[in-house]
């Protein structure tokens, strides 16, 4: 493959990128624009994400146009940084996540998650009150848990279903609390639970409680 010709794919493909880069800019001001602390949250790291790539792409594209070559430089440096930072994360990601991949119980067909699971460093940016927090408000917003009985009509598909992480840790108590599911939303919590756990104390039946303070949740 010529240099023309490879000028001309990288010259291509960045443009295609700085396009999905204003795409994911113009994604970013639209959750800004909400009044919901959780989307606008959000908002800085797309719009961040979105002008990266979009200098990148920028930079490549104008040094595959021009022919510059100290741009296609500074675009491959910044290309392979790209790729180290990803590495880094990935691992960094799986040592702190490693344990957590949860636990099988009899009679259920979804996994369970427990806090200790996971890396010391983990748990204690976690049970920082600030963190968890801001974390358990948008998951209340979430409305997961609220339309659990919308999405489960019965108990027994509720039961047969295979729960999200967050269905399983968010929006019910853990099974080992041996609580009674009236329906996919509601336990009958006038039962003394069979566990020492204390997400079985936690557990409450409001919508704006359920287990969301729990270790199985968090």
């Amino acid at each position: 493959m010529g240099s023309g010709t490879s000028t001309f794919v990288i010259r291509w493909i960045n443009f295609l990128t700085m396009l999905i880069a204003v795409a994911v800019i113009c994604f970013g001001v639209w959750m800004n624009t909400h009044q919901d602390g959780c989307r606008k949250s959000l908002a800085f790291p797309v719009l961040g994400l979105g002008g990266l790539i979009l200098l990148i792409s920028l930079i490549g594209f104008m040094g595959a146009l021009k022919n510059i070559s100290i741009l296609l430089w500074i675009y491959l440096v910044m290309l392979c940084l790209i790729l180290v930072g990803i590495l880094v994360f990935t691992v960094l990601a799986f040592i702190v996540t490693n344990n957590g991949s949860g636990h099988s119980k009899a009679g259920i067909r979804y996994k369970e998650y427990q806090l200790q699971d996971y890396s010391s460093w983990f748990l204690k940016e976690l049970n920082n009150t600030r963190n968890w927090e801001q974390l358990k408000t948008c998951l209340v917003k979430s409305e997961d848990c609220n339309n659990l009985s919308k999405k489960y009509k019965t108990l027994k598909q509720y039961k047969m279903a295979k729960l999200t992480p967050i269905e399983a840790g968010c929006c019910r108590p853990p099974s080992e609390c041996g609580y009674p599911a009236v329906n996919a939303s509601y336990y009958d919590l006038s039962f003394h639970p069979v566990s020492s756990n204390n997400d079985c104390k936690l557990y409450k039946n409001s919508r704006a409680i359920r287990c969301y303070s729990c270790d199985s949740c968090k």
